[in-house]
């Protein structure tokens, strides 16, 4: 009885955070910026202020994931709008994901592979 009860936990733990990433929308650079273009969403940049002011995405709004005020700056946004959220390349916003998440946000896209990958594209940056 304790091994299946130990199973059945171990099976949990491995499907409960499959089907929470289930409600982010993955997107590559062409479609994020078709949702850019669209007018669709609120584009998140987790990086820092130094890599933010490198380059971004047209109308993007920079909250450090690395800073003290990142959910009470989430928090902040209107959580019914579309949001895209994305980093250098793809780690720090990935680890974001359970803010949005659990800060009630209906509507999350993440860009896969980041600013890297956006600029492989040769999609616009701002600088």
């Amino acid at each position: 009885m304790k091994r299946l009860t130990f199973l059945l936990s171990a099976l949990l733990a491995l499907i409960v955070p499959a089907l929470a990433q289930d409600k982010v929308k993955h997107v590559d650079p062409a479609a994020a910026a078709k949702l850019i273009a669209e007018g669709k969403v609120t584009i998140i940049d987790v990086r820092t202020p130094d890599e933010f002011s490198e380059g971004h995405l047209k109308g993007a709004r920079n909250i450090d994931i690395m800073s003290k005020d990142f959910a009470a700056k989430l928090g902040e946004l209107d959580k019914s709008k579309p949001v895209l959220v994305h980093c250098q390349a793809g780690g720090r916003s990935t680890r974001a994901l359970p803010a949005f998440e659990k800060l009630g946000f209906t509507e999350v896209y993440h860009l896969d592979g980041g600013m890297n990958e956006w600029n492989k594209a040769g999609q616009p940056v701002v600088k």
